[in-house]
């Protein structure tokens, strides 16, 4: 079982394969993300804390998903294209994943085992599930989808090291 997430590969949205050691002394929060989803306006605070803190040793990476009520079914183009036009969004994205079952991504595996969720249910529920990872690569705290950006903002200054 790894410890940290630095063990893991995932492919961008473009098909390059990125060892996540390449985040390595970053702070991140990945995110299982879709299009046509009630969360969906949540891409601008995203961006707006990337942006903030992106200088500061701070990443986000964008999951898609189309495993909660088919809400992701696009190509990696109209997804990649959906995010950054219509959403202004910057961070890396990655290619569409099931987060969910015997096909889930070996990283949500080893993120819902670290960090359960409610009544330690790892299982994600929904759409934009929030895992943030300190700078040593350790899942320290899960978000549910309806957490807005502005309110993790604390906590992600805190393991930047940046004073309140």
């Amino acid at each position: 079982m790894s410890k940290d997430i630095y063990d893991f590969t995932a492919d961008s949205i473009k098909g390059v394969t990125v060892p996540f050691k390449e985040y390595s002394g970053h702070v991140l929060l990945i995110v299982n993300v879709a299009s046509k989803c009630g969360f969906t306006p949540q891409y601008e605070g995203l961006e707006a804390i990337f942006r903030k803190y992106s200088k500061e040793g701070f990443d986000i990476l964008g999951f898609p998903c189309n495993q909660f009520a088919h809400q992701e079914p696009g190509t990696p183009g109209e997804i990649e294209s959906f995010c950054r036009i219509d959403h202004g969004v910057t961070f890396p994205l990655f290619e569409k994943i099931d987060v969910n079952g015997k096909n889930a991504h070996p990283l949500f595996a080893f993120l819902q085992k670290s960090l359960p969720g409610a009544f330690g249910i790892r299982e994600i529920k929904w759409n934009f599930t929030k895992f943030l990872v300190d700078r040593q690569g350790i899942p320290v705290r899960r978000f549910s989808p309806d957490t807005k950006p502005e309110d993790m903002e604390t906590e992600i200054r805190s393991l930047l090291a940046i004073p309140a």
